[in-house]
C-alpha cells in the first residue's frame, strides 16, 4: 500500500508562493489519482485540487482556481501544489491523497491513502 509524505508548508505573507510537495511510496505512483485536501481543526476536510494518473486532466476548488496549479512527476513519485497569490484564508493544514480510482472526484471518502499534513500559514 502507498504511503504519502507532504512538505513545503511554512510561513508566507498575503499575495506569496508556496510550493507543497507529496513524495509517495512504492513503484506503482503512475497509477494512483492524487488529491489536495486541507482542513482546519475541528471542521471538515475541504478539497483543494485533483489531478489523474496521467496528469492530463485536473480539478480544482473554486476557491483556489487560477491561483494554485497541481502537477504530478510520476518518474519522482511526487505530486505537486503550486500555491500563488496567497490569502489568509488559505492558512490551514494541507493534505495530499491517493486512490487507485479512476472516477475519484472532490470527496474524502473517494480516497484511500493519506499524508500527515503540512501547516501553511498566510499572513496579512
Amino acid at each position: 500500500q502507498v504511503q504519502l509524505a507532504e512538505s513545503g508548508g511554512g510561513l508566507v505573507q498575503a499575495g506569496g508562493s508556496l510550493r507543497l510537495s507529496c513524495a509517495a511510496s512504492g513503484r506503482t505512483f503512475s497509477t494512483y489519482h492524487m488529491g489536495w485536501f486541507r482542513q482546519a481543526p475541528g471542521k471538515e476536510r475541504e478539497f483543494v485540487a485533483a489531478i489523474n494518473w496521467s496528469g492530463g486532466r485536473t480539478d480544482y476548488a473554486d476557491s483556489v482556481k487560477g491561483r494554485f496549479t497541481i502537477s504530478r512527476d510520476n518518474a519522482k513519485n511526487t505530486v505537486y501544489l503550486q500555491m500563488n497569490s496567497l490569502r489568509p484564508e488559505d492558512t490551514t493544514v494541507y493534505f495530499c491523497a491517493a486512490t487507485t480510482n479512476a472516477g475519484a472526484g472532490r470527496y474524502p471518502t473517494d480516497y484511500d491513502y493519506w499524508g500527515q499534513g503540512t501547516q501553511v500559514t498566510v499572513s496579512s
